[in-house]
């Protein structure tokens, strides 16, 4: 089929009509031509215009702009990070949104540098999910004078202007520390030495977690932290700080407290490789809730795990469509947790997505 057009009286009014018909183009030009000869030029100018259609004003409206979003994810330490990473980078794609991600292997100078980069990119929005507390000021400035509103997730930061982030969106890890302290106070009713394997120096899970186990502590002077070190998260660290605790301490560890699940799983490999059995000579209490651990759980090494819930990809794009709808905000959303140990992780392994 080929495309024709004819034009009527209104043309000389300033109104162009498009007709589609199956007919030569060089037939209606000749059956134009002969009536109208005067307004021929014209009317092919305002057909062009109109590309076989035609629209209120002689215009095709515009196709939307597409959301461009840019996420600068701290890295991929842990099972939880890869699984928050997951939850966002799906939820773009649901939502038909750009994301622009970047992977900052843990070091606060690469998230800085990929903000500067989202600035400079335009993006509609950021996503941030910060590796440490401070040192984020001048950075959010400059998003904030480039008018990019800032979602942060997971952790928070520590600034003299809280309108540099639009909004949280994370657990409360004090909360979280308690419910690791309660569990262990019950399980070793009141009495025994703690190992802690803190979070990476600075970061608000590694802060936070520390100070509300240490808060229920103190009501329980039987239990003591007799040895304390970061792992950095990850589990290699985990086992490597185990190790040292394992070397010097050896039976008179009592428990593990570990500030993740990956760094629990570390001191497990440890504990059984120095000869003892975690979960029954050692006991081992760990956060974040991820299928490793429910494993872990299951065949009876790991004791205890307190929920913190990744799938925040829903929550942060919901946050990013309403600031940009102008509609009021929360300044922080708490993700609600729950704590699972040997009694519950075989009937709950199966439903967990994480």
């Amino acid at each position: 089929m080929r495309f024709g057009f004819a034009f009527g009286g209104h043309l000389a009014k300033g109104k162009p009509i498009c007709v589609l018909t199956n007919r030569t183009a060089s037939s209606n030009i000749t059956k134009i031509m002969k009536p109208h000869r005067s307004y021929f030029l014209s009317a092919l100018a305002a057909a062009a215009l109109c590309s076989g259609f035609c629209f209120p004003g002689g215009v095709a409206p515009a196709a939307e702009k597409k959301l461009v979003v840019g996420f600068s994810q701290i890295g991929a330490e842990s099972a939880w990070r890869t699984a928050e990473t997951e939850s966002i980078r799906s939820e773009a794609g649901r939502r038909g949104i750009e994301l622009k991600f970047s992977d900052a292997q843990q070091k606060q100078e690469n998230q800085i540098k990929a903000l500067r980069a989202f600035i400079a990119q335009k993006v509609d929005a950021i996503i941030l999910a910060p590796v440490v507390e401070t040192g984020w000021e001048p950075v959010l400035r400059e998003v904030k004078r480039a008018k990019i509103p800032v979602v942060l997730v997971d952790r928070g930061v520590t600034v003299s202007d809280e309108s540099l982030y639009a909004t949280l969106i994370a657990s409360d890890f004090v909360q979280e520390g308690r419910f690791a302290a309660q569990w262990l106070a019950k399980k070793l009713k009141g009495k025994g030495n703690i190992v802690e394997l803190q979070g990476t120096p600075g970061a608000a899970p590694a802060i936070d977690r520390k100070k509300g186990f240490e808060a229920v502590l103190v009501k329980h002077p039987g239990l003591k932290i007799i040895k304390s070190q970061s792992g950095d998260f990850t589990r290699a660290k985990g086992k490597e700080v185990m190790e040292a605790f394992l070397k010097t301490e050896g039976k008179n560890i009592q428990a593990v407290y570990a500030h993740n699940d990956d760094m629990a799983l570390g001191a497990i490999q440890a504990i059984e490789e120095a000869g003892f059995k975690p979960g029954t000579n050692i006991v081992v209490v760990s956060i974040d809730g991820v299928k490793g651990a429910f494993e872990a759980m299951v065949a009876g090494k790991l004791n205890c795990s307190v929920e913190c819930n990744p799938l925040l990809g829903p929550a942060a794009f919901d946050a990013v469509e309403s600031i940009r709808n102008g509609k009021p905000m929360l300044k922080r959303t708490i993700v609600r947790d729950q704590i699972f140990d040997q009694s519950n992780a075989k009937e709950l392994i199966a439903s967990r997505k994480y």
